[in-house]
């Protein structure tokens, strides 16, 4: 965007907001394509931006869902739901069953523990409803079983004729730079799954593999990320296990089409530092690695400025001396009323971030489509009520309504022991 796009866009919907630029979304999509074998399916992260989901719809092939309010976001957004893998550590029955008594709900789940697996057994078998699942193999974390307990498993996946257990899943986190560490990690899978096939007669027909592709916010330049792309890419084609691949990518597809817009609503000097209060903060923008303004993240002020710099520090507007997103940051001229762009922010920024602290509004978030049009698809949220005590309740049309900010009747106080 150029400064005068900036300028606009600020004009119209205020700062803070967030900006997510859909062409850049395309061909991010398009570079990875380009970057990987021919044959690799991507499967987005709902959780790294859910603003993203429909406008990816047609360009990954998969979208995974880790949270009963994420699947309400798909569902809402009209996502196929042959196009779903239901994830995460936590599944409940209730979440489960009404997936499957849905006519058109998903139908992939991933398995992280026996609990889940004789859980989603049961269900399956309960509304007669044929499932695939991905059996998660651990590394050393909270996700994922031990290799031996997915022997246990399989070894008994006859007693669940409603299961229908396609592959195995991994992740072991994120901004992987070491081609040597994810070789380990891709030799171990496939050695696991050639295996189950030789020792078990187990067929792994998918492999769903998070590489955690780094993101280099704070250092650019020290990144090749075609030379790392080029090297991964050979590890793929050298799996020997024969299962489809699919890539599970949300940070690595989602963090270069965002911009994060904040004002400068106040300047000072302070034991001779220089401070900026922004409107914005670390409640609405958490980089990766960034802890106490220790990392310069990708920003520039607007309009744009000549002359001598002096450092800055820029600061939010919560009350909490954390709240600081970049130190000794180099600017001429600052004032009251300047803005400033924070790159690299369309993924997990928003969704990371302290959003309910001090009962600050969530900014707007804008998509800029082809052409230059935008399209607001979030206007800027209040959180208050979300933070306001419910002291007094009613019955409205069959529903509890509640209203927020009265005195409580003394009747309705009850007195622990």
């Amino acid at each position: 965007m150029n400064e005068q796009k900036i300028e606009s866009l600020c004009a119209l919907y205020g700062t803070p907001l967030y900006v997510f630029d859909v062409p850049a979304l395309h061909a991010r999509v398009a570079q990875l394509r380009r970057s990987l074998p021919d044959h690799v399916s991507l499967c987005y992260a709902v959780k790294a931006n859910p603003f993203l989901v429909r406008e990816l719809c047609g360009q990954v092939e998969r979208f995974e869902i880790c949270s009963p309010g994420e699947a309400a976001v798909c569902h809402r957004l009209g996502v196929p739901a042959e196009t779903q893998v239901i994830s995460g550590v936590y599944k409940t029955a209730t979440d489960i069953s009404r997936m499957l008594q849905h006519p058109n709900g998903p139908r992939l789940f991933t398995v992280e523990s026996e609990r889940q697996f004789v859980l989603l057994g049961r269900l399956s078998a309960r509304h007669r409803v044929p499932i695939r699942v991905l059996l998660r193999v651990g590394a050393g974390s909270q996700f994922g079983m031990d290799e031996a307990e997915i022997v246990q498993l399989l070894r008994r996946r006859t007693d669940y004729p409603y299961l229908d257990i396609i592959g195995l899943q991994y992740f072991s986190g994120t901004q992987k730079a070491s081609v040597k560490r994810l070789k380990r990690e891709l030799e171990s899978l496939d050695a696991f799954a050639r295996s189950l096939r030789d020792e078990m007669g187990f067929t792994v027909h998918e492999l769903e593999f998070g590489p955690g592709f780094p993101v280099p916010y704070f250092t650019p330049d020290a990144f090749d990320e075609q030379a790392f792309f080029a090297d991964f890419s050979a590890l793929l084609d050298g799996l020997r296990c024969g299962a489809h691949v699919t890539l599970e990518l949300g940070r690595s597809i989602a963090a270069s089409c965002g911009t994060y817009l904040t004002r400068v609503v106040d300047i000072k000097r302070s034991r001779g530092q220089n401070y900026a209060i922004l409107d914005g903060g670390m409640h609405h923008l958490a980089y990766y690695g960034q802890q106490l303004g220790m990392h310069t993240p990708p920003c520039r002020p607007y309009p744009s400025r000549r002359g001598k710099a002096q450092p800055w520090n820029l600061c939010g507007a919560l009350c909490t001396v954390n709240d600081i997103l970049a130190k000794q940051l180099p600017v001429a001229g600052l004032k009251c009323g300047d803005l400033f762009a924070f790159e690299n922010a369309g993924a997990y920024c928003m969704t990371e971030g302290i959003s309910l602290f001090l009962s600050r509004a969530l900014p707007p978030v804008v998509l800029l489509q082809q052409g230059g049009a935008t399209q607001l698809v979030r206007e800027a949220l209040p959180t208050d009520t979300l933070n306001t005590p419910c002291y007094e309740r009613t019955i409205y049309y069959g529903k509890t309504a509640c209203y927020s900010g009265v005195a409580p009747a003394r009747r309705g106080l009850r007195h622990l022991p």
